[in-house]
């Protein structure tokens, strides 16, 4: 499915929750990875505000792509942030939204 790219040049971001890796199977813990890199993904709360709105985001980045002590309220910028629509189906249930994904997420503004 095609990814679209959102620009946060003029938005204001903060880590709303602390990074946590991105899980395949949550039985067996197995964590998912970068196709590409082969490096383990996690998923960071980001507050994004922009003319006005806020909005939380709860967007997947490479481990190597997350720096150290990454905490809520720290104010960062988001590189590479892309979004892109999903569909599956499961149990008979058709499931739908939209994916958030970040090349990295550096410290500061």
């Amino acid at each position: 499915m095609p990814s679209f790219k959102i620009d946060t040049s003029t938005a204001v971001v903060f880590v709303a929750t602390a990074p946590t890796p991105k899980l395949v199977n949550k039985q067996t813990g197995e964590r998912a990875v970068d196709r590409e890199t082969g490096a383990g993904l996690s998923t960071v709360g980001l507050l994004i505000s922009d003319d006005g709105e806020g909005n939380l985001y709860q967007v997947t980045v490479p481990e190597t792509g997350i720096p150290e002590g990454l905490a809520p309220g720290t104010p960062v910028s988001v590189v590479g942030l892309k979004a892109r629509d999903w569909e599956n189906e499961f149990n008979g249930q058709k499931r739908h939204g939209i994916s958030f994904r970040a090349v990295a997420i550096t410290a500061g503004v």
